[in-house]
């Protein structure tokens, strides 16, 4: 989604001259806010090496780094290769000792010390054009030999850069005044990890609005713009952005009249929100006197702040992967129970719905993976996951259970497709409970059970799911993504990624009636929950409980409390006639309107 600018980075190899006017490049809006600020570019080496030059004076210090990410690379080899020598012998040790050549052999080094000079590009620029040139020429030969020498290439490209580039990091930890952070991509740990004080937005070249990097983006409450497809080729360190996070738009270089717009703009949003605040501290309730639960999904207990103070009842929704994602080791049972128990004591009784982790579609299971899967989004992950990583996921129901004593909690598994998996799941947590009463361990065993409804067989199956669970929650980014077949995190298919498909809604529909026939509560807690545009229609299908992003509370509480049922439930009959999203969107916006004029999905007041 990305504007046709010029320029180029590696993915092959070439370039051409940058642009230095003003650019504007569209991207996916994630988190809303406006901010303008000075970029810091953090590159990925595995994915993207953009086209830079550098000044005369620097070249040499481009040499420098290059002779120095080689010495380091050199290091490490040599370190694998005598390891590897102590385990398995000296054999296997000998691809090492290859490795070690092609390092320093001058046919690959000196095109990268040319290009330096001849071109004057960065040392990172140099090394992935000329490795990347050469794998080319390697894989179209007939020698079978030589298409296999495209690997060893290859992993010396990735020790090599990931020297040059690993700077990333330390540049933002040097940081003294607030930057916005520009990438080719945001993996969930990066995000999670990166200091508000120094961080004030976040665009990237990919990613998709419910990508799971995007979710920990969004919770960050700083303005997110993903899927720009070029922007890193545009943007130089030291470069004045303005981040639209209500738009998607990131400007580049702003010339003086479009900073003073913007300017102006973020005035206007911090007015917006000081009125919206006083929501925050109101019931939300229909005009005709109807309760609406509202909810908060977070990833961090640091968050329940921020729901509370935004006039959240609870957590619905607390996605427990990132206490995976973010840490190098996996969290042992009792990180796991200080970390539900700080919720916990922060909600001070209120409700807790805990879902086991959503791993396995995620850098870090493949990364450990001894043959990555080709497909992860279709193959073992979530429930399925933890069902063949019984102790892992008996861990964390032990942590769940130990918690259940300290307050009301709830435990939901995601992303079931069959009954057979809910029942093995719950047989585990049932062996789980027998070892906890036999160690002495207290818990609630009348925990509630819930289940996600996140595919369309569990969504057509509801009734005889809800024979199992006491709640279901409805996760409407991973059922968007597998009913319409559209990869939430591709931003080259974003414009297809919609929850006002009718085949969408019609699956609400059937979950929530099955829930309402079996006495089963029904919430959801999908993006679509936060976004007001689908407020009234999701109240008017019978939804009673929504769980959302702490930010966007505020925002649905003020429609609720600006409708009553049986106007949403005549909006919803009109839109289950429509037959394409477009009238679905459309006939949603004109009444938001109308309701509260001024309102435009949260993202226009930012």
């Amino acid at each position: 989604m990305g504007t046709g600018l010029g320029g180029s980075g590696v993915r092959g190899a070439g370039g051409v001259a940058r642009a230095w006017s003003m650019e504007a490049i569209k991207g996916i809006p994630v988190s809303p806010g406006v901010v303008i600020g000075r970029a810091l570019v953090l590159d990925d080496a595995l994915h993207y090496v953009p086209h830079r030059t550098v000044a005369q004076d620097q070249v040499a210090r481009q040499h420098e780094r290059l002779e120095a990410a080689i010495g380091a690379a050199t290091k490490d080899l040599e370190q694998d290769r005598d390891r590897i020598a102590e385990q398995l012998g000296p054999e296997p040790a000998k691809i090492f000792e290859f490795h070690l050549g092609m390092l320093h052999d001058p046919s690959l080094l000196e095109p990268v010390r040319a290009s330096i000079d001849e071109d004057r590009v960065t040392a990172e620029y140099a090394v992935a054009k000329a490795f990347r040139a050469l794998s080319a020429r390697f894989r179209a030969m007939d020698s079978e030999v030589f298409r296999q020498k495209t690997n060893d290439l290859m992993d010396l490209d990735r020790r090599v850069l990931s020297k040059l580039m690993g700077e990333s990091e330390d540049r933002l930890a040097r940081q003294t005044e607030p930057v916005v952070v520009v990438a080719h991509d945001m993996t969930p740990a990066r995000a999670a990890s990166l200091d508000l004080e120094k961080v004030i937005a976040i665009a990237t070249d990919a990613g998709g609005r419910t990508s799971h990097a995007s979710i920990v983006a969004a919770a960050l409450g700083i303005p997110v713009v993903v899927g720009c497809q070029r922007l890193t080729q545009y943007v130089e360190d030291g470069d004045e952005l303005v981040v639209d996070g209500r738009s998607g738009v990131v400007v580049v270089r702003p010339d003086a009249e479009t900073l003073e717009q913007y300017r102006r703009d973020i005035e206007r949003i911090g007015d917006y929100q000081l009125r919206l605040r006083e929501y925050a501290e109101l019931e939300a309730v229909t005009k005709d006197g109807v309760r609406i639960t509202l909810l908060g999904n977070i990833e961090f207990s640091r968050e329940i702040e921020a729901v509370l103070s935004n006039g959240g009842d609870g957590v619905g929704l607390y996605r427990t992967e990132y206490l995976y994602l973010t840490s190098k080791t996996k969290p042992t049972e009792e990180e796991h129970f200080q970390a539900y128990k700080e919720c916990i004591e922060l909600l001070a009784g209120r409700p807790f719905t805990i879902r086991t982790a959503d791993l396995g579609a995620d850098k870090y299971t493949q990364e450990q993976a001894e043959e990555p899967e080709r497909n992860p989004f279709l193959g073992l992950r979530s429930i399925r996951y933890c069902l063949q990583n019984l102790p892992m996921f008996k861990t964390q129901l032990r942590a769940i259970l130990r918690a259940s004593a300290l307050g009301p909690v709830k435990v939901m598994f995601p992303l079931v497709s069959t009954a057979m998996e809910l029942k093995q799941a719950k047989l585990v947590l049932n062996d789980t409970m027998e070892e906890c009463e036999e160690d002495g361990i207290e818990f609630d065993a009348d925990m509630p059970v819930g289940v996600m409804i996140e595919v369309p067989s569990a969504a057509l199956t509801a009734t005889t799911l809800a024979r199992e669970v006491s709640f279901f929650s409805i996760g409407t980014n991973d059922l968007i993504q597998y009913t319409l077949a559209v990869d939430r995190a591709n931003e080259r298919v974003a414009n297809l990624y919609t929850g006002a498909h009718p085949a969408v809604l019609q699956l609400i529909k059937m979950v929530i009636r099955a829930g309402r026939r079996f006495d089963v509560d029904t919430s959801l807690c999908g993006e679509i929950a936060g976004d007001v545009e689908f407020t009234m229609l999701l109240i008017g299908m019978g939804l009673r409980t929504l769980s959302l992003v702490p930010s966007q509370l505020p925002n649905v509480k003020r429609v609720i409390r600006s409708v009553d049922i049986g106007t949403c439930e005549r909006l919803a009959r009109k839109v289950g006639s429509f037959d394409s999203e477009r009238q679905v969107m459309n006939c949603l916006r004109e009444k938001v309107q109308e309701i509260v004029p001024g309102m435009d999905g949260g993202r226009t007041a930012g």
